[in-house]
């Protein structure tokens, strides 16, 4: 007779893409069983869900800019938090906006240091490649055996002078090295020319400013460098739906090309957003609403693979209303990604289960994280309980980020994380807020 420390009966569950009920047993944070027969296990706790609630594998959100060291935007403590709050179980971290910027292996010590003591979920980190580096193929293989899980680089100004963007000639450099290391690159795909972004109050401005050519263009350019080195590539944070004919092309061709898109572009529609709302301010933007559908197309198709937060916060101050050209870009939306996501998947008829393969599963495939993102034997106990059914406004001040800031404050939100397990352990991510 084997042992299990818990056994987790739930009435319905997200299994192998599909909802049934199932009993989850345990043992040293990894699922030993999935519905263990009677009297062939000792037990030393069971518990059970609560009714109505859906068991579901804790999501991945590999694309998080937690900033610590070296700001007061975020950090790891409420970065964590606000991740087991929405019913995420690991976090992969951005190489900027931290000092030092995570470009070598002492900068990655150092924000190791950060984080050691302050996590309540599992945290990964993605390295950088920049003009700096991209020629010194050993330094980025040292962040890799490091344990970095890939790279991150830009082709567009980054918004901070320590991680400058790669040229066309640099990005096939850094995709040869990346090739070589067997690693992944992730890029932000966007072509601007030199002063292209408008100020002011008006939003329609700033998106006209960073328009669906800028993303083509270095779709485009990443594309054609795929085709030559073979690197594994992901496209981060997809906008613009004018991309999405580029990628299918792509896919159909074998190319090893992954794409994600944001809560953000999924729920909001640029002719919405008020005059002087920089809290809405992200790059690439928040397009019209025809687009926002034809992301969902997209991901339905399978042409886009995962949906991620692209939590970017910042301090208040950094957001001043009424220029969106001076405001910092990015959205706080850690805690709330699952929710924001469910509440216009259901009227689309989307089910959990493809929310959890959008959120969990393909995430974890692309950081490399095979123990995680299902409910499944040998993979870790990673889980959170939702309640699909509840639905409450969103007050910025309750949540676990750092600074109350998001686009989604006073906005009605489906669904409910009630609990969220690590690695067979219940998380209080309130202890850490």
């Amino acid at each position: 007779m084997s042992h299990l420390d818990l056994v987790l009966h739930a009435d319905n569950a997200v299994v192998d893409g599909a909802v049934r009920a199932v009993s989850v047993g345990i043992r040293d944070g990894v699922i030993a069983v999935l519905d263990p027969e009677p009297g062939t296990h000792s037990i030393s706790r069971q518990a059970t869900t609560p009714p109505g609630t859906v068991l579901m594998p804790g999501l991945v959100d590999t694309h998080v800019h937690v900033n610590d060291p070296g700001t007061d935007w975020e950090g790891f403590a409420t970065a964590t938090a606000a991740a087991a709050a929405g019913g995420v179980t690991t976090i992969v971290d951005m190489p900027l906006d931290c000092d030092p910027v995570t470009t070598s292996t002492a900068a990655l010590a150092a924000k190791r240091a950060a984080a050691e003591g302050h996590c309540r979920v599992s945290v990964g980190f993605w390295g950088g490649v920049v003009p700096e580096n991209v020629d010194t193929p050993q330094v980025l293989a040292e962040l890799r055996a490091a344990g970095c899980l890939g790279f991150k680089c830009f082709l567009a100004d980054s918004g901070n002078a320590a991680f400058p963007p790669l040229d066309a000639d640099q990005l096939g450099r850094a995709m040869e090295a990346v090739a070589t290391l067997d690693s992944v690159l992730l890029v932000h795909a966007e072509l601007l020319p030199a002063g292209a972004v408008i100020g002011g109050p008006a939003y329609v401005d700033f998106l006209h400013s960073r328009p669906d050519a800028a993303e083509v263009g270095a779709v485009s350019l990443v594309l054609e460098q795929v085709r030559r080195t073979g690197a594994r590539t992901h496209i981060v944070h997809v906008s613009s739906a004018e991309v999405l004919p580029l990628l299918a092309a792509a896919k159909a061709d074998g190319l090893p090309v992954t794409a994600e898109t944001c809560p953000h572009y999924l729920s909001f529609d640029a002719a919405q957003i008020p005059c002087e709302a920089t809290e809405y301010a992200v790059c690439p933007p928040i397009r019209q609403a025809d687009n926002r559908e034809r992301l969902w197309a997209a991901l339905g198709g399978g042409v886009l693979d995962m949906v991620v937060s692209d939590h970017s916060p910042c301090a208040p101050h950094l957001k001043p209303a009424g220029d969106f050209r001076a405001a910092f870009g990015g959205i706080s939306s850690l805690q709330l990604g699952l929710r924001a996501v469910w509440t216009q998947a259901r009227r689309r008829g989307v089910t959990l289960p493809q929310v959890c393969r959008w959120m969990a599963a393909q995430p974890a495939a692309l950081a490399g994280l095979t123990d995680r993102g299902r409910i499944a034997v040998g993979t870790r106990a990673d889980l959170t309980v939702f309640d699909p059914a509840a639905s409450e406004p969103v007050d910025a001040t309750r949540l676990h980020h750092r600074h109350p800031v998001t686009p989604y404050h006073g906005r009605h939100l489906d669904g409910a994380v009630l609990q969220t397990w690590v690695a067979g352990r219940q998380v209080d991510a309130v202890v850490a807020a």
